[in-house]
């Protein structure tokens, strides 16, 4: 079995910042806007919040020893530390939580949060991965 690391506490206090951040957004909003109304909005908070952000980052990915730019697209990546991926749909697909999990291997981060904002209350649209 696999010793369980924890993060580290700086990566404590990021993440409570980015949940902080969305919860403000869908209080401000609510559920039933465009994902990129509700990505601008969370960016503009994490920046009160004093977080550095990327919008929209590419990763290349490298397999085989050939680097790929077709790899992946962060919709946010908070510090250069933590993935968030933003949604604003109805439905959740399991294949999200499989993608943040592939997105922080490939990155080597270790903390991710998967929001959706299309949820009556936003404490059910948000989810925690940590590797």
């Amino acid at each position: 079995m696999k010793e369980f690391n924890p993060i580290p506490e700086e990566l404590e206090i990021i993440g409570k910042k980015i949940v902080d951040a969305a919860y403000t957004v869908h209080k401000n909003l609510g559920p039933g806007l465009l994902e990129k109304v509700y990505e601008t909005c969370f960016c503009h908070e994490l920046q009160k919040r004093g977080l550095n952000y990327q919008r929209q980052l590419y990763i290349p990915i490298v397999y085989d020893g050939l680097e790929f730019d077709e790899g992946l697209r962060l919709d946010v990546l908070v510090d250069d530390q933590v993935i968030c991926e933003l949604k604003a749909l109805e439905n959740v697909n399991p294949v999200w939580e499989a993608q943040i999990l592939s997105h922080l291997k490939l990155t080597d981060n270790r903390l991710g949060y998967l929001i959706n904002f299309n949820v009556p209350l936003i404490k059910l649209g948000i989810r925690r991965f940590v590797l």
